[in-house]
């Protein structure tokens, strides 16, 4: 195929690898290269049992050092609060484990399957909604992406697949080339939605073959990246989205409503404003998915009806994303509240 010829080795290829193997593992040492040593009461040596702690430097280093309440550490930072018991939150919230049909493989809508292509992540959200999720039973290995290629095939009334995880991008570039060619020779699907934090978090992932990759494809490719606060976009990452900009993607984002993190107008119209910068359509706005160890970030449904009022007086409409909670619903992918 002509596209393998041009996938070649270079150091770029490497350098995504590099920061992630040379990712903050241990909450005290993030809080050391923050100067905020003097705050022990975001750490709990526990808390990696709940759900291990990771969080590259590339993303550390837009961090605010010397402030405890840096909307980027409390995504991050372990938490006392998540010991805590509440019956309204529970390790599936959004009931997508009955929707699983094969290992790595959900299939909830009629149209469209997700394939959780890899299961780890680049960084580890204290509010992810997956937090619990049983992925050593959904390996993203070559045994059942064949398996799921199979599916996918003789299912023809999909015609789009969600790549999403863990964080699918997780996957080398020789990998996806592998996974988009095959997708591209199933006739009745037509589009390749990617859900991703990774270029977010470490902007040297979009690489210039992953470009080209998404750019020969036959797949219309839609990435929809995971960005709360406009202090997560830097010169580093507006480069990267201008690539995939370039490459024909079409760039949708969505966010997470997290309390003393961007539940306030003004921050998410700030937002909005630098994702239209950076040719990113603000897309979800979704109330938190209510995961167990997750209640310190939730906002309530009226609030976040309020914040979205008033952030529709301060941007333009095609700037407000939609306000969702995914309620598990099999027949409605969210709930517009």
């Amino acid at each position: 195929m002509k596209i393998q010829k041009t996938i070649k080795l270079n150091r770029e290829k490497d350098s995504w690898l590099y920061e992630i193997s040379n990712s903050i593992i241990e909450p005290k040492k993030l809080l050391k290269f923050l100067c905020l040593e003097k705050y022990p009461k975001y750490y709990d040596p526990k808390s990696k049992k709940i759900f291990p702690f990771r969080v590259p430097y590339s993303f550390a280093l837009r961090m605010k050092k010397k402030d405890p309440e840096d909307p980027l550490l409390l995504q991050v930072i372990t938490n006392n609060q998540e010991f805590l018991n509440n019956s309204q939150f529970n390790h599936d919230p959004v009931k997508e484990r009955k929707d699983i049909v094969l290992p790595g493989l959900l299939h909830k809508y009629k149209d469209r399957v997700l394939w959780m292509l890899k299961t780890n992540c680049a960084i580890n959200c204290r509010y992810c909604f997956r937090k619990h999720f049983p992925y050593e039973k959904n390996k993203g290995n070559k045994k059942n992406w064949m398996k799921i290629l199979n599916y996918i095939n003789q299912n023809i009334q999909l015609n789009e697949v969600i790549l999403s995880g863990g964080d699918p991008l997780m996957a080398k570039d020789h990998e996806l080339l592998w996974v988009i060619t095959s997708l591209s020779k199933i006739k009745h699907i037509k589009r390749l939605r990617i859900h991703t934090r990774l270029p977010v978090v470490i902007p040297n992932r979009i690489t210039s073959d992953l470009c080209q990759i998404f750019f020969n494809s036959t797949l219309k490719i839609i990435i929809v990246t995971h960005i709360n606060h406009p202090q997560e976009i830097n010169k580093e990452l507006s480069d990267s989205l201008l690539k995939l900009k370039e490459s024909n993607v079409i760039l949708l984002n969505q966010s997470v409503l997290l309390k003393k993190i961007n539940d306030n107008a003004s921050v998410l119209a700030e937002l909005s404003n630098v994702l239209c910068k950076n040719n990113i359509i603000p897309y979800y706005l979704h109330i938190l998915d209510k995961v167990k160890g997750t209640s310190h970030f939730l906002v309530s449904n009226e609030k976040a009806r309020s914040i979205i009022s008033d952030l529709m007086k301060m941007v333009s409409g095609f700037l407000v994303p939609r306000l969702v909670l995914d309620d598990g619903s099999k027949n409605h992918k969210s709930i517009i509240i």
